[in-house]
């Protein structure tokens, strides 16, 4: 087997026949040889097999440097004639070659090569080999200027893998512990089933089976499927405990486009007996049966540190699928830009990102209805917004849930409920700088100052005809500050000062130290 990469010429063929390189190789060391035979026997054989060596060293190198010479030069013309897959005994042949129907398409060794190199990735990415190698083998002698690419595989010698650790939900102010039990390619179409617990102190958790198949009945986007049963405890913010049974199935997932549809029967209780009025009319059974696409597009350099670069995402929502009096029926809109400027001295970038967001209800008397509470959005959180793409969520210096539309609870006026809004809107800008320490900077810790703001309001049940954007601009909450950046592989801490420039009354923020732990989303 050989690469075309070693080769002078690829048309005609890749590949010389044996017997012509072992003609040049004898041709390059006859004199050599032709003097072994004056001196004896004795160190014919040792000379001879050494200066072989060499010579076929110097014949493959001359013809590497000739072929990258030409594919500098132009494009050098090229078609695979086969795909040969070794070493999968139980992965399905179409799976593995579906990844190469780039390859087959290719002209030319240039894009022959770029389409071996991505068809590596995406099968690593499949999880289920232990090592993937792609090579170019010359084509049948007879047919010349073509290509074979074989695909050797090793699979996972331990299709059974498991974790368990300890999470900290930064939004939430909460702590969880996750185990999880995979299983790889049982069926051997590349399936991946797994199995998931959630324990979270706050009184949450989660139990989930899911189901990861990267073709499907020959779509070219894998299809993705998981059953839940979860409970969400917002007791703290809003007086409910949100129980689901459901099960979301993924319809499409690309580069940029991904489709889900949700169907899930929920109930919102409230076993405080404390909600507001608004947070006791939506208690009960109702049926979330929805469709969400999301299209995202992210060049930035980094999603912990972005120095270059920009990202937008924009998330569409519809619910009330289902023929069911008690579906839910909203329509739900976000977006979220960021964009990052570098400054070209002490790795220092300006980010700034807007983001809003949109959910109202619809159908018959649409007007007059409330939106559903989960639907609705709510604003703060321990987290940095640099790391929340996706929509309107996190306010530096507010707490979570800590803004917004609020109402009394019943036990009186100093405990409030914070029940959302139908529309949001958040902006940041954060100036990162390297330190002038060699240490901190060989370890990514870096300083940074920062500003947001954001507001969200009411438009259900005919409150959409009291908002004023004058009004809405009044009423924004803004914070600024400065702190020290620890990131790491996985997440990123900030040691923060945050002063609070302006918040409306029953916010819950303050100025002060605090520190943050935010994960890329």
């Amino acid at each position: 087997m050989a690469n075309p990469a070693e080769e002078p010429d690829v048309n005609p063929p890749i590949r010389e026949p044996q017997e012509e390189e072992e003609e040049e190789v004898e041709e390059l060391n006859g004199d050599e040889e032709e003097e072994d035979d004056y001196e004896g026997e004795d160190d014919d054989d040792t000379e001879s097999k050494s200066q072989t060596r060499e010579g076929r060293s110097s014949v493959d190198r001359i013809k590497a440097e000739s072929l990258f010479r030409r594919m500098r030069a132009a494009p050098v013309p090229v078609r695979v004639h086969d795909v040969i897959v070794k070493g999968n005994e139980k992965t399905k042949d179409h799976i593995i070659e579906a990844e190469l129907e780039a390859a087959r398409e290719a002209t030319t060794l240039q894009e022959l090569l770029e389409a071996s190199r991505v068809a590596n990735s995406n099968l690593r990415a499949l999880d289920i080999f232990d090592s993937v190698n792609i090579t170019l083998d010359s084509g049948p002698p007879e047919l010349p200027g073509t290509t074979n690419v074989v695909i050797e595989v090793v699979e996972s010698k331990s299709p059974l893998t498991g974790q368990i650790g300890v999470y900290t939900k930064a939004e939430a102010r909460s702590s969880s512990i996750e185990a999880s039990l995979k299983y790889k390619n049982i069926f051997g179409y590349g399936d991946i089933w797994d199995g998931s617990i959630v324990h979270g102190y706050d009184n949450s958790a989660e139990v989930a089976l899911g189901m990861y198949l990267p073709r499907f009945r020959g779509l070219s986007t894998p299809f993705t499927s998981r059953l839940y049963l979860s409970t969400q405890d917002w007791l703290k913010f809003s007086s409910y405990k949100e129980r689901s049974l459901g099960l979301s199935l993924g319809l499409l997932s690309s580069k940029y486009h991904e489709l889900v549809y949700t169907i899930a029967w929920r109930n919102l209780i409230d076993p405080s007996r404390a909600a507001s009025v608004s947070i006791r009319r939506q208690l009960g059974h109702n049926l979330l049966s929805a469709l969400k696409y999301t299209f995202k597009f992210d060049q930035r350099n980094s999603y912990l540190r972005p120095t270059s670069g920009y990202a937008f995402i924009s998330t569409s929502q519809i619910g009330g699928l289902a023929p069911d009096s008690r579906s839910l029926r909203f329509l739900k809109q976000e977006i979220d830009l960021r964009y990052a400027v570098p400054f070209g001295f002490y790795n220092a970038a300006l980010n700034f990102g807007v983001s809003g967001g949109v959910s109202f209800p619809w159908g018959s008397g649409y007007q007059n209805r409330p939106s559903s509470v989960p639907e609705r959005f709510f604003l703060g959180g321990n987290s940095s917004p640099l790391c929340s793409l996706g929509g309107p969520s996190a306010l530096w210096g507010f707490k979570t849930r800590g803004l917004g539309p609020n109402e009394p609870k019943r036990k009186g006026d100093n405990e409030r409920d914070f029940v959302g809004g139908d529309a949001a809107v958040t902006a940041f800008a954060d100036l990162s700088f390297d330190l002038p320490v060699r240490w901190l900077r060989e370890r990514g810790i870096h300083g940074h100052v920062f500003a947001s703001a954001g507001n969200m309001t009411k438009l259900s049940e005919n409150e959409f005809r009291n908002f004023t954007v004058p009004k809405f601009l009044e009423t924004f909450r803004t914070s600024v500050g400065a702190g020290i950046v620890l990131p790491t592989s996985v997440f990123r801490m900030e040691l923060n000062y945050c002063h609070i420039l302006k918040k409306q009354e029953h916010d819950q923020a303050r100025s002060g130290v605090c520190v943050t732990f935010s994960a890329s989303s």
